[in-house]
Protein backbone atom coordinates (compact mmCIF):
# COMPACT_ATOMS: atom_id res chain seq x y z
CA UNK A 1 0.00 0.00 0.00
CA UNK A 2 1.23 3.56 -1.32
CA UNK A 3 2.38 5.76 1.60
CA UNK A 4 -0.31 8.66 2.69
CA UNK A 5 2.52 11.45 2.70
CA UNK A 6 2.41 10.68 -1.57
CA UNK A 7 -1.11 10.13 -2.21
CA UNK A 8 -2.82 12.61 -3.28
CA UNK A 9 -6.43 13.93 -2.65
CA UNK A 10 -9.06 12.73 -4.78
CA UNK A 11 -12.21 14.46 -4.32
CA UNK A 12 -15.12 16.70 -6.95
CA UNK A 13 -13.94 20.20 -8.21
CA UNK A 14 -16.25 22.77 -8.98
CA UNK A 15 -14.72 24.81 -11.40
CA UNK A 16 -14.13 28.33 -9.37
CA UNK A 17 -12.51 30.72 -11.93
CA UNK A 18 -14.58 33.22 -14.57
CA UNK A 19 -14.13 33.18 -18.05
CA UNK A 20 -11.96 35.76 -19.50
CA UNK A 21 -13.69 37.30 -22.59
CA UNK A 22 -14.82 40.50 -24.00
CA UNK A 23 -17.15 41.38 -26.58
CA UNK A 24 -13.73 41.27 -29.22
CA UNK A 25 -12.97 37.60 -28.21
CA UNK A 26 -12.71 36.37 -31.38
CA UNK A 27 -10.53 33.04 -30.50
CA UNK A 28 -11.90 30.64 -27.58
CA UNK A 29 -9.47 28.61 -26.20
CA UNK A 30 -10.54 25.74 -23.51
CA UNK A 31 -8.00 23.63 -21.36
CA UNK A 32 -10.00 20.92 -19.35
CA UNK A 33 -10.10 22.00 -14.98
CA UNK A 34 -7.48 24.06 -13.46
CA UNK A 35 -5.48 22.71 -11.88
CA UNK A 36 -5.12 23.09 -7.71
CA UNK A 37 -2.09 25.65 -8.54
CA UNK A 38 -4.65 27.25 -10.49
CA UNK A 39 -7.20 27.22 -8.84
CA UNK A 40 -5.27 28.33 -6.17
CA UNK A 41 -3.58 31.63 -8.07
CA UNK A 42 -7.24 32.42 -9.10
CA UNK A 43 -6.57 32.39 -12.68
CA UNK A 44 -6.50 30.12 -15.52
CA UNK A 45 -2.50 28.22 -16.30
CA UNK A 46 -1.44 29.85 -12.77
CA UNK A 47 1.29 27.26 -12.39
CA UNK A 48 4.17 28.96 -12.83
CA UNK A 49 5.89 25.82 -14.56
CA UNK A 50 2.76 25.42 -17.06
CA UNK A 51 4.34 27.36 -20.76
CA UNK A 52 0.86 28.70 -21.97
CA UNK A 53 1.78 32.22 -20.87
CA UNK A 54 5.17 31.89 -22.48
CA UNK A 55 3.64 30.18 -25.80
CA UNK A 56 0.56 32.79 -26.21
CA UNK A 57 3.15 35.94 -25.60
CA UNK A 58 5.84 34.40 -27.86
CA UNK A 59 2.71 33.82 -31.00
CA UNK A 60 2.97 38.04 -31.03
CA UNK A 61 6.55 38.32 -30.19
CA UNK A 62 5.81 40.20 -26.28
CA UNK A 63 7.30 39.81 -22.63
CA UNK A 64 5.76 37.05 -20.67
CA UNK A 65 2.79 38.67 -18.66
CA UNK A 66 3.42 38.41 -15.30
CA UNK A 67 0.25 39.57 -13.18
CA UNK A 68 -3.65 38.49 -14.17
CA UNK A 69 -4.15 41.87 -15.26
CA UNK A 70 -1.21 41.90 -18.02
CA UNK A 71 -2.67 37.92 -18.41
CA UNK A 72 -6.07 39.43 -19.08
CA UNK A 73 -4.83 42.56 -21.19
CA UNK A 74 -3.13 40.07 -23.46
CA UNK A 75 -6.09 38.21 -24.15
CA UNK A 76 -8.36 41.12 -24.79
CA UNK A 77 -5.73 42.63 -27.19
CA UNK A 78 -5.35 39.62 -29.32
CA UNK A 79 -9.16 38.88 -29.11
CA UNK A 80 -8.37 35.45 -27.22
CA UNK A 81 -11.01 34.39 -24.53
CA UNK A 82 -10.44 31.59 -22.00
CA UNK A 83 -12.13 29.34 -20.48
CA UNK A 84 -12.27 25.41 -19.61
CA UNK A 85 -14.30 22.39 -21.02
CA UNK A 86 -15.89 21.25 -17.50
CA UNK A 87 -17.58 22.91 -14.59
CA UNK A 88 -17.31 19.85 -12.17
CA UNK A 89 -15.48 16.59 -12.02
CA UNK A 90 -13.70 14.23 -9.70
CA UNK A 91 -9.82 14.54 -10.16
CA UNK A 92 -6.93 13.56 -8.27
CA UNK A 93 -4.24 16.33 -8.12
CA UNK A 94 -4.33 17.94 -11.70
CA UNK A 95 -4.07 14.91 -13.55
CA UNK A 96 -6.54 15.18 -16.71
CA UNK A 97 -6.47 10.95 -16.89
CA UNK A 98 -7.79 10.79 -13.40
CA UNK A 99 -11.33 12.64 -13.96
CA UNK A 100 -14.17 10.82 -13.80
CA UNK A 101 -18.21 12.64 -13.67
CA UNK A 102 -17.12 15.24 -15.75
CA UNK A 103 -19.99 17.70 -15.96
CA UNK A 104 -19.35 20.26 -19.31
CA UNK A 105 -19.58 24.00 -18.68
CA UNK A 106 -21.86 26.21 -19.84
CA UNK A 107 -19.96 27.85 -22.83
CA UNK A 108 -23.16 30.40 -23.96
CA UNK A 109 -22.58 33.29 -22.16
CA UNK A 110 -18.83 33.79 -23.93
CA UNK A 111 -20.78 32.48 -27.81
CA UNK A 112 -23.54 35.10 -26.92
CA UNK A 113 -20.97 38.07 -26.29
CA UNK A 114 -18.44 37.28 -28.28
CA UNK A 115 -18.43 36.42 -32.18
CA UNK A 116 -16.03 33.38 -31.69
CA UNK A 117 -14.48 32.37 -34.79
CA UNK A 118 -12.84 29.14 -33.84
CA UNK A 119 -12.39 26.86 -30.47
CA UNK A 120 -9.29 25.45 -29.49
CA UNK A 121 -8.58 22.97 -26.66
CA UNK A 122 -5.90 22.89 -25.00
CA UNK A 123 -4.91 19.34 -24.39
CA UNK A 124 -6.00 15.91 -25.70
CA UNK A 125 -8.24 15.84 -22.72
CA UNK A 126 -9.81 18.42 -23.20
CA UNK A 127 -10.44 18.27 -26.87
CA UNK A 128 -11.91 14.55 -26.22
CA UNK A 129 -14.42 15.82 -23.02
CA UNK A 130 -15.07 18.66 -25.48
CA UNK A 131 -16.39 16.52 -28.35
CA UNK A 132 -18.25 14.38 -26.38
CA UNK A 133 -19.90 16.73 -23.98
CA UNK A 134 -20.04 20.04 -25.93
CA UNK A 135 -19.85 20.05 -29.08
CA UNK A 136 -22.68 18.06 -30.01
CA UNK A 137 -25.21 20.61 -28.65
CA UNK A 138 -22.88 23.91 -30.47
CA UNK A 139 -22.26 21.55 -33.45
CA UNK A 140 -18.96 23.84 -33.57
CA UNK A 141 -15.98 21.75 -33.67
CA UNK A 142 -12.65 22.67 -31.98
CA UNK A 143 -9.07 22.61 -33.38
CA UNK A 144 -6.65 19.62 -30.80
CA UNK A 145 -3.64 21.67 -29.49
CA UNK A 146 -0.70 20.11 -27.36
CA UNK A 147 -1.06 20.28 -23.59
CA UNK A 148 1.41 23.21 -22.32
CA UNK A 149 1.36 21.78 -18.65
CA UNK A 150 4.55 20.68 -17.23
CA UNK A 151 3.58 16.82 -17.34
CA UNK A 152 3.69 17.34 -21.15
CA UNK A 153 7.55 17.71 -21.10
CA UNK A 154 8.08 15.65 -23.99
CA UNK A 155 7.41 19.09 -26.05
CA UNK A 156 9.93 21.86 -26.05
CA UNK A 157 8.71 25.41 -25.84
CA UNK A 158 9.45 25.85 -29.29
CA UNK A 159 7.53 22.90 -30.56
CA UNK A 160 4.50 24.37 -28.71
CA UNK A 161 4.83 27.69 -29.81
CA UNK A 162 4.91 26.31 -33.63
CA UNK A 163 1.95 23.89 -32.76
CA UNK A 164 0.23 26.96 -31.18
CA UNK A 165 0.69 29.43 -34.15
CA UNK A 166 -2.93 28.67 -35.31
CA UNK A 167 -4.09 30.72 -32.98
CA UNK A 168 -2.44 33.86 -33.69
CA UNK A 169 -3.63 33.22 -37.46
CA UNK A 170 -7.09 32.78 -36.25
CA UNK A 171 -7.35 35.49 -33.74
CA UNK A 172 -5.32 37.82 -36.05
CA UNK A 173 -7.24 37.33 -39.26
CA UNK A 174 -10.78 37.36 -37.04
CA UNK A 175 -9.52 40.61 -35.42
CA UNK A 176 -8.76 42.04 -39.00
CA UNK A 177 -12.37 41.40 -39.98
CA UNK A 178 -13.67 42.82 -36.83
CA UNK A 179 -11.75 46.41 -36.76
Amino acid sequence: MASSRFARPSGTVVHPLQPVYDGASRVLLLGTMPSPLSRKAGYHYGNSRNRFWAVIAALWDEDVPDSVEARRDLCHRRHIALDDVLQSCTITGASDASISDPVPKDLTPILEAADIRQIFCTGTTAARLYRRLIEPGLDRPCVCLPSTSPANARMRLDDLIAAYAPVREAADAAGEVSA
